[in-house]
Protein backbone atom coordinates (compact mmCIF):
# COMPACT_ATOMS: atom_id res chain seq x y z
CA UNK A 1 0.00 0.00 0.00
CA UNK A 2 1.31 3.44 -0.87
CA UNK A 3 1.27 6.54 1.29
CA UNK A 4 -1.22 9.13 0.04
CA UNK A 5 0.10 12.06 -1.96
CA UNK A 6 -1.63 14.24 -4.50
CA UNK A 7 -3.97 12.42 -6.84
CA UNK A 8 -3.02 9.05 -5.33
CA UNK A 9 -4.73 10.10 -2.09
CA UNK A 10 -8.17 9.07 -3.35
CA UNK A 11 -6.90 5.68 -4.51
CA UNK A 12 -5.14 5.16 -1.18
CA UNK A 13 -8.30 5.94 0.79
CA UNK A 14 -10.38 3.67 -1.45
CA UNK A 15 -7.86 0.87 -1.02
CA UNK A 16 -7.96 1.23 2.78
CA UNK A 17 -11.76 1.13 2.85
CA UNK A 18 -11.98 -1.89 0.55
CA UNK A 19 -9.40 -3.75 2.63
CA UNK A 20 -11.46 -3.01 5.76
CA UNK A 21 -14.57 -4.42 4.06
CA UNK A 22 -12.69 -7.57 3.05
CA UNK A 23 -11.48 -7.99 6.64
CA UNK A 24 -15.05 -7.71 7.93
CA UNK A 25 -16.26 -10.30 5.45
CA UNK A 26 -13.47 -12.69 6.40
CA UNK A 27 -14.33 -12.31 10.07
CA UNK A 28 -18.00 -13.18 9.41
CA UNK A 29 -16.89 -16.74 8.49
CA UNK A 30 -19.58 -17.52 5.90
CA UNK A 31 -18.29 -21.08 5.53
CA UNK A 32 -19.26 -21.79 9.16
CA UNK A 33 -22.72 -20.25 8.75
CA UNK A 34 -23.47 -22.71 5.92
CA UNK A 35 -23.29 -25.54 8.45
CA UNK A 36 -26.15 -24.01 10.48
CA UNK A 37 -29.84 -24.53 9.73
CA UNK A 38 -31.11 -21.89 7.28
CA UNK A 39 -33.48 -20.55 9.94
CA UNK A 40 -30.44 -19.60 12.08
CA UNK A 41 -28.70 -17.60 9.35
CA UNK A 42 -28.36 -13.87 10.00
CA UNK A 43 -27.07 -13.43 6.44
CA UNK A 44 -26.87 -15.54 3.30
CA UNK A 45 -23.32 -16.90 3.11
CA UNK A 46 -23.51 -17.06 -0.70
CA UNK A 47 -24.17 -13.31 -0.81
CA UNK A 48 -21.16 -12.74 1.44
CA UNK A 49 -18.96 -14.79 -0.85
CA UNK A 50 -20.19 -12.85 -3.90
CA UNK A 51 -19.47 -9.57 -2.12
CA UNK A 52 -15.98 -10.74 -1.21
CA UNK A 53 -15.24 -11.65 -4.84
CA UNK A 54 -16.45 -8.23 -5.96
CA UNK A 55 -14.39 -6.41 -3.32
CA UNK A 56 -11.26 -8.37 -4.20
CA UNK A 57 -11.81 -7.43 -7.85
CA UNK A 58 -12.17 -3.79 -6.87
CA UNK A 59 -9.05 -4.00 -4.72
CA UNK A 60 -7.11 -5.43 -7.67
CA UNK A 61 -8.34 -2.60 -9.89
CA UNK A 62 -7.31 0.03 -7.33
CA UNK A 63 -3.87 -1.54 -7.02
CA UNK A 64 -3.52 -1.57 -10.82
CA UNK A 65 -4.47 2.12 -10.99
CA UNK A 66 -1.98 2.92 -8.26
CA UNK A 67 0.66 1.14 -10.32
CA UNK A 68 -0.25 3.34 -13.31
CA UNK A 69 0.34 6.46 -11.19
CA UNK A 70 3.72 5.35 -9.87
CA UNK A 71 6.79 6.77 -11.58
CA UNK A 72 8.34 4.21 -13.92
CA UNK A 73 12.09 3.95 -13.41
CA UNK A 74 12.55 2.43 -16.86
CA UNK A 75 11.26 5.40 -18.88
CA UNK A 76 13.76 7.35 -20.94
Amino acid sequence: MNAPNGEDGFLYELEVEVEEEVTQIESSRPEEVMNLPVTDWQFDPTDVEREEVGLRGLLGAVEALEGDHRPDDHRA
